[in-house]
């Protein structure tokens, strides 16, 4: 079956696969002025995949007015530099998260983690430097589609963000929780801190939406909120 570039989840708004089906995945809004803010920007190989998954929905690069970083590691950064050259388009991340990416260097893995150690000798998490021209808090309300809230969710990286897009009642989750072989934590050693992954997570379970998309991993479409909500009461 061949892949779609761009899968259509809500009225102006996409989820773009930049590996595989869902592997790994950016979104797409576009607001009533036809002007598109992107959601992650994949691995430093994605922006040929992101720009024909724009072509799909009928959109060029040069519609994108603005970038959003969920956190800033290489399969969500990693592409960010070169769209915002093709773009011209800003890029904003949550504060905490902002030195990262500039640096080009996801954060430190979970030192209390094997994999972590790991990981950090390694010299990984590495991607293109990008600007980030607008340094994100919780609860801001970015003006995307209507209204595209800000959810801090630490632990992954020390500024990860998810989304929720109110008129759409559309929650993207980031790397908080995966959607591979079913709901699940990130791997442990991709956190700077694996244990206030799993204590931030719960602000998703107390959120209102009626579809949750993923950065890896399909959309769930079919009572997204209380799915959710039972993965993370059966494990606190």
């Amino acid at each position: 079956m061949t892949r779609a570039p761009a899968v259509p989840l809500a009225p102006n708004v996409w989820r773009i696969p930049t590996v595989g089906r869902s592997a790994v995945n950016s979104y797409a809004f576009v607001d009533d002025d036809g002007s598109v803010t992107l959601v992650d920007c994949g691995l430093a190989k994605a922006p040929a995949r992101i720009v024909r998954g724009l072509a799909a929905i009928g959109k060029a690069p040069a519609d994108v007015t603005r970038i959003v970083l969920t956190h800033a590691h290489p399969d969500h950064a990693g592409g960010a530099a070169e769209l915002a050259r093709r773009t011209g388009a800003p890029v904003a991340a949550h504060a905490a998260d902002v030195a990262y990416a500039e640096a080009g260097r996801a954060p430190v893995s979970d030192p209390a983690v094997t994999g972590g150690r790991l990981f950090a000798r390694l010299n990984s998490g590495r991607f293109p430097k990008v600007e980030v021209a607008q340094p994100l808090a919780d609860g801001d309300l970015l003006d995307v589609g209507g209204g595209l809230r800000v959810v801090h969710t630490p632990g992954h990286s020390p500024g990860h963000v998810s989304l929720l897009h109110e008129p759409t009642r559309l929650l993207i989750t980031g790397d908080a929780l995966f959607n591979v072989l079913g709901v699940r934590w990130p791997m442990k050693w991709l956190c700077s801190d694996f244990q206030m992954t799993r204590e931030t997570a719960h602000v998703l379970g107390e959120l209102d939406y009626d579809l949750a998309a993923f950065t890896h991993g399909p959309e769930l479409t079919d009572n997204p909120r209380d799915r959710i909500r039972a993965f993370l009461s059966a494990r606190r």
